[in-house]
């Protein structure tokens, strides 16, 4: 399975919310449908965000195309832009019916977080942030087997 990864700043260089929107843009553009579910969820979005809960643990976009990763970047790092990558995606994750999105969230919180979006969609879910969210391909190695060293071609 082919992985894409974002990663988003997000406090203090935006807010919360801000942030939900920026990623609502890259992942639903043209998407109508898709966008008012995605907008549906802000409130509890931002309020994992603030929490930053998808600063260790990605929220997961599943659909057409390749699974998208969404890590947010906060503190001086995402005023600095270090490690920030808010490139546009080749194709929408959500042009397809069978879209989902799963939002880690502290284990504390889980219960309410995941009733809150349930009233608002079937399709957006939250997820222990510790639970290892994992396809056939383990994100590490995928990291891994992309990876050329420009120094090993400047080597005698």
């Amino acid at each position: 399975m082919t992985v894409l990864s974002r990663k988003i700043a997000s406090i203090p260089a935006r807010s919360a919310s801000e942030t939900w929107l920026l990623i609502v843009d890259l992942i639903a553009p043209a998407n109508d449908e898709g966008r008012k579910e995605l907008l549906a969820a802000t409130g509890v979005a931002a309020s994992l965000i603030a929490r930053e809960a998808m600063r260790a643990s990605p929220a997961i976009v599943s659909g057409e195309g390749p699974q998208l990763r969404l890590y947010c970047v906060h503190g001086e790092e995402a005023v600095e832009g270090t490690h920030v990558n808010e490139a546009l995606l080749p194709a929408s994750p959500i042009e397809s019916e069978n879209w989902a999105v799963s939002l880690p969230c502290p284990p504390d919180d889980l219960a309410w977080i995941q009733a809150s979006l349930k009233r608002v969609s079937n399709r957006i879910t939250a997820r222990d942030e510790g639970e290892r969210f994992l396809t056939d391909t383990d994100e590490t190695t995928a990291e891994n087997a992309a990876f050329i060293d420009p120094e090993s071609f400047l080597r005698p």
